[in-house]
């Protein structure tokens, strides 16, 4: 294959095009209620645009909306999710656990991924592949523990990755990334590998939607008060 081809390929997704959270359209909106506070847009052009804002999927397609307005060129701060967790925020108590002694265990395709998932390999493998998950909550933490054995997670490349952890005669590597959409999950792995072996990395090619989806139910009533 074509080195270039292959560059274009692998490169992530420019982030006009990444899907727009709530967090996206109250920056917006609140772009467009100051322009009109500041006579740049008359109520009638102000009605329109928000309107527009509720209906707009992308991140491209919410700029459109600001793009003559002195707002819309302002550099955006950038989004760094926390490293952990605040207390509390996560039960320490696991949603499901995946454990494989002299075996191995999957979970995989279309399922609902809790706020804390455990895994434990002793003497074998397991697999968690979240790269189609259902996410239903913004922070989810994964406890890999790998006695010799190993433990695999995977990511949508559109996730905020973090992990802590460490190895005794053993590997634990997590590639760490910030997603460019402060409204996406983050996902922490956590644990230890023992004479073996804990990874965490994105899928590529992989998008995490659901929970975009499920908070944009919320940008109705959270952008009434702009119209």
């Amino acid at each position: 294959m074509d080195l270039h081809q292959h560059a274009q390929q692998d490169a992530p997704a420019p982030v006009t095009e990444l899907r727009a959270s709530d967090a996206d359209r109250d920056r917006v909106a609140d772009m467009l209620r100051e322009a009109l506070a500041e006579g740049r847009l008359t109520a009638e052009e102000h009605a329109e645009r928000v309107e527009g804002v509720l209906a707009a999927k992308t991140v491209g397609e919410l700029d459109v909306f600001v793009r003559d307005l002195p707002a819309g060129h302002r550099p955006r701060a950038p989004y760094t999710a926390p490293h952990r967790p605040p207390a509390g925020a996560i039960p320490a108590g696991a949603d499901d656990n995946v454990v494989a002694v002299f075996s191995s265990a999957v979970r995989k395709g279309r399922w609902r991924a809790g706020r804390r998932i455990h895994a434990y390999a002793v003497f074998g493998s397991v697999e968690i592949d979240l790269s189609e998950a259902i996410f239903e909550y913004e922070q989810v933490v994964v406890k890999a523990v790998s006695v010799f054995g190993s433990v695999e997670v995977r990511v949508p490349e559109n996730v905020t990755l973090r992990g802590t952890g460490g190895g005794v005669l053993g590997s634990f590597e997590v590639d760490t990334s910030d997603s460019a959409d402060a409204g996406a999950p983050v996902v922490y792995v956590d644990g230890w590998a023992v004479l073996g072996s804990v990874e965490a990395r994105p899928k590529r090619g992989k998008l995490v939607a659901d929970i975009l989806d499920r908070v944009q139910r919320k940008v109705d009533r959270s952008l009434r008060k702009h119209l």
